[in-house]
Parts: structure tokens; sequence; C-alpha cells
């Protein structure tokens, strides 16, 4: 990387207005992309992942680290006027303000969309609910809920067994993604228009979105998809298949792929089976392909194939678990982690997933995100255009 490489997103300045996972989330990916990050917290409380541990980092809880590093804190109480004044300001200053109250909940306090873009035309004010603004304005968005009314918990689980949620809050965390494409997009729109504009997103759509073929398969057919275990509804084998020793993920997709795979298990005939020629042969006939192929896994450990396979280029890995897949991120050069703090408060942090080859970069700020809860007098304060004047700021 060149060493005059800068982050695209410097000199922004973004307003983080929102708590837990899906709106910090993406404003510590803004952060990691450069912009400066003022997360507004509850006075005397904070956000409510500060206490959700164990397990508990050098600074706060590793939950707060996931979505937080990067930022500048700021403990404000909305019930002051001095400390609302603050906020309002900062508003007037950001480029994105990013919050995830209760939809009109900010109204209140003046901080809400039309009193904010009326103060600032430029503003990007992007909004993260449950359930959208109309119909779904009262109902409360927790991604356990969402997995749940979502469809995503119908998919997920063996055949046999019950509904069950995704081990992460993946809804929260595609959301949070979802925000930050809606936010990037807007900023490229005024940097043409000179108008800013708001952004809205929803836990529910952004995961009909990401059901991605199940989705579309239902939309298609009208029958809604069912669980099935760790096995695809249209790829065949793609699939955990027992070894020795424990399970092996493979993923053919296409037949090229199928006739290595045979020809490593030295049962090349397979390939030329009129149940197994092509995919929708092998999905049609599922329950006796794996038969066939676990019948000759079972005779070596899951790691030997993983190497053999893995040598006549067939997908496949041993099923490990978080450490085996840093491990493999280490190994394979990814630098899967960075660090933020100093000393005693150094803490470990996923790194940000996008590397550029040019003049851009983006990294995590080493600097963990400590609530400053004196007044808001004593909090120093960037701006993007001049040294405020403001002495309660400065």
């Amino acid at each position: 990387m060149p060493e005059s490489a800068r982050p695209p997103l410097e000199g922004l300045i973004v307003a983080d207005f929102s708590r837990v996972l899906a709106g910090p989330l993406a404003t510590m990916m803004l952060a990691d992309l450069g912009a400066t990050v003022i997360k507004v917290e509850r006075s005397g409380l904070g956000d409510d992942t500060r206490a959700w541990g164990p397990p508990w980092s050098s600074s706060s809880s590793s939950y707060f680290d996931t979505a937080n590093h990067s930022k500048m804190s700021l403990a404000l109480d909305f019930t002051d006027p001095d400390d609302l004044a603050v906020a309002r300001d900062l508003a007037r200053r950001a480029d994105v303000l990013v919050e995830n109250f209760r939809p009109g909940a900010l109204d209140a306090w003046g901080l809400g969309y039309e009193q904010s873009v009326a103060d600032n035309p430029g503003l990007i004010y992007a909004s993260i609910t449950g359930f959208g603004r109309a119909g779904g304005a009262d109902l409360m968005g927790y991604d356990f809920l969402v997995q749940a009314v979502g469809g995503l918990m119908s998919i997920t689980g063996d055949q046999d067994g019950p509904p069950t949620k995704v081990g992460v809050a993946l809804v929260d965390v595609l959301t949070g993604k979802d925000l930050v494409i809606g936010v990037l997009a807007a900023l490229a729109s005024r940097g043409i228009t000179s108008q800013g504009c708001r952004v809205e997103v929803n836990l529910l759509s952004s995961l009909l979105s990401s059901l991605a073929n199940q989705a579309q398969g239902y939309l298609t057919t009208g029958k809604p998809p069912g669980r099935m275990g760790n096995r695809h509804p249209s790829i065949a084998p793609y699939e955990a298949l027992q070894c020795a020793d424990g399970d092996l993920a493979i993923a053919c997709g296409n037949d090229a792929q199928f006739a290595r795979l045979t020809t490593a298990l030295q049962a090349a005939h397979l390939a030329s089976d009129p149940r197994f020629i092509t995919n929708a042969d092998r999905v049609a006939h599922r329950a006796e392909l794996i038969t066939e192929l676990e019948t000759r896994l079972v005779d070596r450990n899951a790691s030997d194939w993983q190497a053999v396979l893995r040598q006549v280029r067939v997908p496949a890995g041993k099923v490990g678990d978080l450490a085996d897949a840093f491990a493999l991120a280490q190994d394979l050069g990814l630098d899967p982690w960075t660090n933020v703090g100093d000393g005693p408060r150094k803490t470990p942090v996923v790194r940000h997933p996008v590397a550029y080859d040019s003049g851009l970069m983006a990294d995590a700020t080493p600097r963990p995100c400590s609530m400053n809860m004196a007044r808001c007098s004593a909090v120093g304060w960037p701006t993007r255009t001049a040294t405020l004047q403001n002495s309660k700021l400065a």
C-alpha cells in the first residue's frame, strides 16, 4: 500500500445516535473507512451493550467492542438543556446522522429528520427500524424476533428439529451493512447535487433481501422452503459429510467438481451412474448419493480428506470452530484482526473486511470507544469546516 494511502471517508463527521448492534456496527464501518464518528450515549448508562457480558474486555464488554471501536464517545442527557443543545449542534455540523430510535422519538428533542435537514440541508439522515415507519412503526425490532417472524428460523436447523436461530445476530449485521451501502450511495449523490437525503433500512426488509435463493424460490413456486440441516435445496453434494473423526464440508457446484471428487474417492464410476450424472440427478437421489460418499469417507479423518480434495480442486474443508477459522485466515495471510488501545487497554478486534490496492485504505483507528462522563464542555469536538466558536464544544 502506498505510504500516502488515506481513508476514503477522511474528513467526514458521523453523528452516531444509535445503540446495540445494527447502527453501531454501521457507524464503526464508516469509522474504519476514515470518518470521524461521535457516538452519543446516555449519560450515566451508555450503550446497553456496555453491560452485556461476560466476556469482558480491558475497556468494556467484548459485545460493545464488536461495534464501537475507533469512535469518540459523548455522554449526554437530552433532558438537560445544555446537553440537548450539544446534540443539536452535532446534528447541524455532521455529514451523516445515524439513529435507531423508535420512529418519531427524536422529533420530541428537535433531532428528527425534518428539523435536522432544515438546519443542515446536506445531511445524510440514516434511520434503522425493526419493521419500517408505516404499519410496523410500533413494533419492537430485535434480531431474534425478526429471525423468527421473517422466516430465517423456518429454514435453519435439522429437518426433524425445531426452528432454530442463527448463531449470531445475523439480521442486525446484515442491516448494518445495508445501511452502510445506503449511506455511501447518498454521499456519492450529494457529491453531485450538494443535497442530503434520508436513508432508511429496516430489519425485516434486510432479512428478506438476504434470503436470496430461498426467498426467490418461494416467490417462484408459492411454496415456503423448509429446514434441511446442512443440505442445500438445489445442489448435491453440498453439505457436511461424516468422516472417521468428524464432519467434512463438501460443496460441489458443478459436474466437473463432482467427477474429481469421485475419482479422489476411488469411485469414478459414480460420475457416470444414471442417478448422479447431473446436479439435478444428484439432488433427486441425494440420500443414495450421500450413502455412497460417506461409505468411502469414513475410512479416513476429515483433515486427511481435506488435503486430498483440495489438491484436486474439490471445495472441501473440515468443519471447525472460531479458533480454527482465525487460524486459517492468519495462515492465508489475511491478517484477520488488529489491535486498538495501548498497554493494559489493548484489545484485539476483527479487521475491516475491505482492502484497497491503490491510494485508499480502511482499518480500525487504534482507539477504544471510551465514554466521556464529564460535562460536554470538557469534550474535544472536530469539525469538517472551521474551528468551532462555541466554547461549550471547542
